[in-house]
This record gives C-alpha cells, structure tokens and sequence, in this order.
C-alpha cells in the first residue's frame, strides 16, 4: 500500500485546523471548532484521526541550546550500496534529530543535536563512520540558528 492509500483526504476544514494547531498546539479544540464551524467533539475526533494518520504531531518544540546541547550539526553521508539502508543504521543514534535519503551530493544528511564538540566527534568517528556502506561523511556545523519554524501552513 503506498503513503498516499493511507493519508487521510485533507479538506479545507481540515487544513484550517491544522494551520492553526501549527500557530499554536494548544489552543482549545472548542476555539478552533467555533472557528471552523464544527463542534469540539467534532474537532478532536478529527485532530485524533489526523494524529494517528501520521498527518500531524504535537509536540513540544525546544531550543536546544538552552536544553544543553550546544553542538549541531548537518551529516552528510556518501554510501555505497542503498542508502537506505545506512538511513535505517543511522536512525536509531539518538543524537539525529531529522534523516533523510537525498538525491544529490550526499546520499543521507543527518542533522544531529549534541552536547558538546567531543560527543559529535564520537558519534561521527566511531559510530556513523563504522555502518557498513559508509563511504564518506562531512560534517557541516551549525554556527547560528536563524529560523526554525513549523507553521508552513497546508498549502
């Protein structure tokens, strides 16, 4: 079954809630319902359905620097062999916060979240440079956050 067989149809009701979820996940299901003509209830069964589609998540979205990890990084990663199955390797190092398989210079980039200097050094130099099919990395290190935001709309 593809992604697509198992995303549920967005309709404008739909992308209302989650535009404004996106602006603010907590704002009350009885706000958002008088907003977009449905009821709480009606709100929630669909933010619930949308949830557990994998549409949506709400979470709680932190700094982290002022969580303590000081150190981020983009990894790019040369395979040989399918990349996605480094991805698979790669993805279970806590430190990587977003994975992906390209189809450019690099076959995986993994942005990584750490510490401190020392640990980005040990995950890439003994760890992501042991999965077998690991040609090449190139760590690319965050001096400056200057946008991290995830209300991008529905489009």
């Amino acid at each position: 079954m593809s992604d697509k067989a198992k995303t549920p149809a967005l309709d404008d009701v739909s992308k209302q809630i989650i535009e404004m979820l996106q602006r603010d996940g907590r704002r009350p299901y009885a706000d958002i319902g008088r907003a977009v003509g449905l009821s709480e209830a009606a709100v929630r069964q669909r933010v619930q359905r949308l949830t557990d589609a994998g549409v949506i998540q709400i979470v709680a979205v932190t700094d982290p620097r002022q969580m303590g990890f000081s150190r981020m990084a983009m990894i790019g990663i040369r395979t040989s062999g399918d990349p996605r199955e480094v991805a698979e390797a790669v993805k279970e190092f806590d430190e990587i916060a977003y994975l992906v398989v390209t189809l450019g210079t690099f076959d995986v980039l993994a942005e990584a979240v750490c510490e401190s200097d020392e640990d980005l050094l040990e995950l890439v130099a003994t760890r992501v440079r042991a999965i077998p099919g690991v040609e090449h990395t190139e760590c690319l290190i965050y001096a400056g956050l200057h946008k991290d935001f995830y209300n991008w709309g529905t489009r």
